[in-house]
């Protein structure tokens, strides 16, 4: 093997890193989904990220989302709690119009603060100012015990509805607020996550609308499709794999590694170095 050879594999690698990453993490993260470790957009919105803006790196992730809950409910969609999906999907539905439209009004405002070190400018702005912290505090409601141990009374499931569609369409975070109102009903586990997965879906949908008209232009789709593709194609295996293993399996070590990586990703946006 000659040295360009060698030089030319690495070149390689370093172009498919980008795509490698994304789907490792879009595998990962769809089957903790599954785990009920961290959700598919808490993992995968930061990865995203580091590649595009990010108004446009939450709409791409919504299209992953979406299609990888369409696969969820294929598998175990038939155990979906009817009830739950009414009393709190719809109001999730009204609210992720909301918090949709608000994202595409605070990604047109001003900067914060700019600034420069060694020559690069940075910009500090709203719309990463609120994703880093969601991202901090979503992640804190995803893995620190106590509050993963947070539930509310049924009685306030619509008020659960709003809250969790208001943040999933303006970040996608609707995961972990879901679970601090449906916890205490009396689901076998396969029936919470098609429950999940089907009021995901409509937040999905709703805020997809939204994003179309504003972030998620036929271009931009037009021009990502490749890595959406990867991205999608692993959610799906990530599915698959977490179904199989749905009672057999955790994820508590390789949770510790993603917190690190969600607090520097989340702590770059809020500083705007991302």
């Amino acid at each position: 093997m000659t040295l360009y050879t060698v030089m030319d594999f690495f070149v390689l690698l370093l172009y498919l890193m980008d795509y490698i990453l994304i789907a490792l993490t879009s595998l990962l993260a769809s089957a903790l989904t599954f785990f009920s470790g961290f959700g598919l957009n808490t993992l995968l919105l930061p990865v995203f990220a580091l590649f595009f803006p990010l108004d446009i790196a939450i709409s791409l992730t919504a299209v992953v989302h979406v299609l990888n809950n369409c696969f969820k409910l294929g598998l175990i969609g038939k155990h979906t709690h009817w009830n739950t999906v009414l009393y709190f999907g719809i109001p999730a539905l009204i609210a992720s119009f909301v918090g949709a439209y608000m994202l595409t009004q605070i990604s047109q405002t001003k900067p914060l603060y700019t600034y420069n070190i060694s020559g690069r400018t940075f910009t500090i702005t709203w719309i990463k100012t609120i994703t880093g912290v969601l991202i901090l505090v979503f992640m804190a409601m995803e893995s620190i015990p106590r509050l993963k141990k947070l539930s509310v009374s049924p009685r306030w499931i619509p008020f659960g509805g709003l809250l969790s569609g208001f943040f999933g369409g303006l970040s996608g975070h609707q995961g972990a607020l879901r679970s601090v109102f449906l916890v205490r009903l009396t689901m076998e586990k396969k029936m919470y996550v098609a429950t999940g997965a089907s009021i995901a879906f409509m937040i999905d949908i709703a805020r997809l609308t939204v994003y179309g008209q504003n972030t998620l232009s036929y271009t931009v789709f037009r021009e990502n499709l490749f890595i959406l593709l990867i991205a999608v194609t692993s959610a799906f295996t990530g599915a698959f794999i977490g179904n199989f293993y749905l009672k057999k399996m955790t994820y508590t070590h390789i949770q510790k590694i993603v917190i690190i990586f969600l607090s520097i990703i989340a702590s770059g946006l809020i500083i705007g170095i991302i």
